[in-house]
C-alpha cells in the first residue's frame, strides 16, 4: 500500500485533494506563523481538509495551492472572529457574574486551604461526637445535628427533658475540651 501522497494516489480524490495532501505541511506552517500556535494550526488544517474533501472530486481547479492557500486565510479569519466573539462573551459575561475589587475576581467561595481547614474540623467533630459516652451523643445527635427540639428529643430517647439538657450541656463541654487540644 502506497503512503498517503504518494504519485500513485495523485488523481484519485480530485485535484484540490490532492494538492491538500501535497502542501499540507506548508499549509500548517502558514497557519502557525500566523496564528502562533501549532494546536491551533493543526485543527485549522483539519478544518480546511473537511472543506476540500466536501468539495466535488470532478471539480475543475485552475489553481489548487492558491485555492488552499486562500481557504486556510479564510478559516483563519473565521476562527480569530469566533474566539473573539468567545472573549467578549465570556467577558461580558464575567462582568455580569462575579465581583471585583480593585481589578481582581471576588467570588463568595471560600479559598481552597480554607475548604481544607473547614474539613479537617468537620472529621475531627464527627471523631469527638462518635467518641461520646451512648446516651449524651444520642442527645447530641438528635438535637444539634438533626434539628429535633429538648422535647422531641427527651420523647425519642425515652427520658425527661431535664436530663436531654444535661447530656446536650455535658457533651458540648465534652466535645469542646477535646477540640481545642
Amino acid at each position: 500500500m502506497a503512503p498517503a501522497g504518494s504519485t500513485e494516489r495523485a488523481g484519485e480524490h480530485g485535484p484540490l485533494l490532492d494538492a491538500l495532501i501535497e502542501k499540507r505541511e506548508s499549509l500548517l506552517l502558514f497557519l502557525a506563523s500566523r496564528t502562533r500556535c501549532m494546536a491551533t494550526a493543526e485543527d485549522l488544517i483539519q478544518d480546511l481538509y473537511i472543506k476540500v474533501a466536501a468539495v466535488d472530486a470532478g471539480a475543475e481547479v485552475r489553481a489548487p495551492a492558491a485555492l488552499l492557500y486562500r481557504m486556510a486565510a479564510n478559516l483563519m479569519v473565521d476562527h480569530v472572529r469566533s474566539s473573539q466573539r468567545a472573549s467578549r462573551r465570556n467577558g461580558q459575561w464575567r462582568m455580569d457574574t462575579h465581583a471585583t475589587v480593585g481589578g481582581e475576581d471576588v467570588t463568595g467561595e471560600p479559598a481552597a486551604d480554607e475548604v481544607l481547614v473547614a474539613k479537617e474540623r468537620v472529621r475531627l467533630l464527627a471523631e469527638a461526637v462518635a467518641a461520646l459516652p451512648p446516651k449524651m451523643g444520642q442527645a447530641f445527635r438528635l438535637h444539634k445535628l438533626e434539628g429535633q427540639s429538648q422535647a422531641e428529643t427527651a420523647r425519642a430517647m425515652g427520658v425527661s427533658v431535664k436530663m436531654v439538657e444535661k447530656h446536650i450541656q455535658a457533651a458540648i463541654a465534652n466535645l469542646s475540651q477535646r477540640l481545642r487540644t
